[in-house]
């Protein structure tokens, strides 16, 4: 869902179990840029008010949709684990 300098990702209504939005930074490129693609997506989880950013960036050679990766900070990830809690615990 672009919106100019205040974009908020690329695939709009993803949720967790605890109904809190989950931005989506969509990439499909030869080349990695896996910094920068998460910044972009923390920026974007800012714009939408969520802490939950990631990437979803295409596996080549790979063409189902569950066989592409998701890159996110381990932050993220402990969050989502836990269904999507305002905090997380390591």
């Amino acid at each position: 869902m672009k919106h100019g300098r205040n974009d908020r990702g690329d695939i709009a209504g993803v949720r967790t179990v605890r109904g809190a939005r989950v931005v989506i930074e969509a990439k499909n490129v030869v080349k990695m840029a896996l910094a920068q693609w998460l910044g972009e997506a923390e920026t974007e989880a800012g714009n939408d008010d969520t802490p939950y950013g990631v990437v979803v960036h295409k596996r080549h050679g790979k063409g189902r949709p569950e066989d592409q990766y998701v890159s996110m900070t381990l932050a993220t990830f402990a969050a989502l684990l836990q269904g999507g809690p305002d905090e997380y615990r390591f």
